[in-house]
């Protein structure tokens, strides 16, 4: 069961279980948000990223995973995407062999995204991405 906290307004968040189905309740809540938004421009990338991040704090933490998306007003030019889980260390950028089945995930999102970086919490962390917006 996810919780919504928040879907109106220039803001939208949400919390999910760490469990195989919240990066695909992730997905969809992040899409259709977008489309409310109309930022579907930016959704395959918005989403894939969040799939991404999603999956690593299953994969490393044991609690709620929140997503946060921040839309872009007043003439700002990007989407602000967070996601949080309760594992206060940051994640780090791993250099995958081509054999590898994992960890090119923060690369991804390095490379496909305007700025990105983390900031601890009191419950933990969150990586968060900007994602340029067309004008």
């Amino acid at each position: 069961m996810i919780d919504v906290i928040d879907t109106e307004g220039d803001c939208a968040e949400w919390t999910f279980p760490a469990d195989p189905g919240a990066v695909r309740t992730a997905r969809a809540a992040v899409r259709g948000q977008l489309r409310a938004w109309e930022l579907d421009s930016v959704g395959d990338i918005a989403v894939l990223l969040v799939s991404e991040l999603v999956t690593n704090s299953m994969r490393h933490a044991t609690g709620p995973i929140g997503v946060r998306l921040v839309r872009p007003v007043d003439g700002q030019r990007a989407l602000r995407v967070e996601v949080s889980d309760p594992l206060p260390d940051p994640p780090r950028e791993r250099s995958a062999a081509a054999e590898d089945e994992s960890g090119r995930g923060l690369q991804l999102v390095a490379g496909s995204c305007r700025s990105w970086g983390t900031w601890p919490g009191d419950n933990g962390k969150t990586v968060w991405f900007e994602l340029a917006v067309p004008g």
